[in-house]
């Protein structure tokens, strides 16, 4: 049996209505498990001890929508995320040219949905000659490529973007063009290390292919930090369900860290790309655009939805813009699949109450309001009040779970937790308001449903140095994955 002791510490009360010790206690966990929580609590041999010194406890945070591939090579990429227009862009990359002779090109963030065009491959082609060039926007649903590059990838030629479908198989096909070591377990376990060091205990991966095998070669390789949900994509379903494979079950024997997640379904696009689907035009100036479009159309996502329903896996479906929520409500109605909706980013009051009746969780990343709500008030107009609906989706029961979508935004829940709260990421007032949570209720969305520390409750925990109810980003101290410490400040 493994023990750890953590001694003397302030359990934080995470829900409403939680009620903890008005005074410091003691915190046994063994074999992953808390088991007793009490004053003066006795060391059972062998056990490691955590003296907290009087400082706060809370279960250890998750982040519900990751990218962990992405995020992992992010660092490594060209920052395009400060560029405000193709000129900027096109400078930047040819100053990184003539740094990296005849090195590929791979940057990460612009936003171009706030340009005034969209930048071109023959633009690109003038500065880069034969050098590949693939510039992904921050949305990660398009990219802006250079022809040489296309012809890597094997794309048909075009000046314009990629986006959607096309770009996420051409994504798939990249690691070929840029060979490089970031996609090994080492550099996964220090992407997992820089996110315990935040109090994160878990992440879901939604990495693009979702392949279950990569996971279960990093994992005895190092990669075993934190827990991890990896989620399958509709390309592989099959070979999951031909092992029976279910939402839940071990990937690997003996370890509940690693499980199967859900079946992920990007069934619409981002409002960056403004390829989200809503039910009305997008507006620019006066003139109304295109409403966006499925990706998966009505009929293809239900039957999606009941293969992975007959199967036993959960499923994630993303949809951003309001008509793709209300489509996915209907496809989950009628299969009785169970699982997510990812990002709810539009959304009517109505759907919002069919989300609670069916049972469906609610995956949102606050971060991502910081960057979209100028956008959002360019082109949805006085649709605004329903995005990032956050306080309608908790008043009407609808479990919520918050996430980054990294690398969109950091894999940081401190930033989602804020963002969540404040509404806002500078100096500008609160971006309407009425849909803030309380600190109390973004971080009971961010432990993946974990109560107050008590006995029975996972051993996940983070020890902190300041009430994460009254601070905004209260230092982590120690991070503990299954009873076992992860991070030691």
């Amino acid at each position: 049996m493994t023990a750890l002791l953590i001694r003397r510490a302030r359990l934080v009360p995470v829900r409403p209505g939680d009620e903890a010790p008005p005074h410091p206690v003691d915190v046994l966990v063994e074999d992953g498990v808390v088991t007793r929580v009490a004053e003066d609590v006795g060391r059972p041999p062998g056990a490691e001890v955590v003296d907290a010194g009087g400082r706060w406890v809370s279960p250890g945070l998750w982040d519900a929508h990751v990218h962990l591939g992405q995020w992992t090579l992010a660092s490594h990429r060209l920052d395009t995320s400060a560029l405000r227009s193709p000129e900027e862009a096109v400078h930047a990359v040819a100053q990184r040219v003539a740094a990296e002779p005849g090195r590929p090109v791979v940057g990460w963030g612009h936003r171009p949905g706030s340009w005034e065009r969209e930048g071109t491959a023959t633009e690109l082609d003038e500065i880069t000659g034969v050098t590949p060039v693939v510039l992904i926007a921050g949305d990660g649903h398009h990219a802006w490529l250079n022809s040489a590059a296309q012809a890597a990838l094997g794309l048909e030629l075009r000046d314009d973007v990629v986006r959607e479908a096309e770009w996420f198989a051409a994504y798939e096909r990249l690691a070929a063009l840029v060979p490089d070591d970031l996609g090994s377990p080492a550099a996964y376990r220090e992407t997992l290390r820089r996110a315990a060091a935040l109090g994160v205990v878990g992440i879901v991966d939604f990495e693009f292919g979702g392949d279950v095998e990569a996971w279960r070669r990093r994992w005895p390789a190092g990669a075993d930090l934190l827990r991890v949900r990896t989620a399958v994509y509709a390309e592989t379903l099959d070979d999951v369900v031909a092992e029976g494979l279910r939402t839940g079950d071990l990937l690997l024997p003996g370890d509940d860290r690693l499980t199967m997640g859900p079946l992920k379904i990007i069934s619409d696009g981002s409002l960056n790309t403004r390829t989200a689907w809503c039910h009305e035009p997008y507006v620019e100036g006066d003139h109304p655009q295109p409403a966006g479009a499925p990706n998966v159309d009505p009929a293809g996502l239900t039957e999606l939805l009941a293969r992975a329903h007959r199967a036993g896996l959960e499923v994630a479906t993303h949809a951003i813009g309001d008509a793709a929520v209300d489509a996915a409500l209907a496809a989950y109605e009628t299969t009785g699949a169970r699982g997510s909706v990812e990002h709810v980013q539009l959304v009517a009051r109505e759907a919002v109450g069919r989300l609670a009746r069916l049972g469906l969780r609610a995956s949102v990343q606050p971060h991502h309001l910081v960057d979209d709500r100028d956008l959002t008030e360019q082109v949805w107009g006085d649709r605004a009040h329903r995005a990032y609906a956050f306080r309608w989706l908790l008043d009407a029961g609808v479990t919520t779970t918050l996430g980054s979508d990294a690398p969109v935004s950091p894999l940081d829940p401190w930033l989602a937790i804020d963002a969540a709260v404040r509404r806002t990421g500078d100096d500008r007032p609160a971006w309407h308001p009425e849909h803030a949570l309380t600190r109390q209720e973004a971080l009971a969305c961010s432990v993946d449903g974990q109560p107050t520390v008590g006995p029975g409750s996972r051993g996940d925990l983070v020890v902190l140095d300041d009430d994460p109810l009254t601070a905004t980003r209260p230092p982590v101290v120690v991070t503990v994955v299954a009873g076992r410490v992860v991070h030691r400040a």
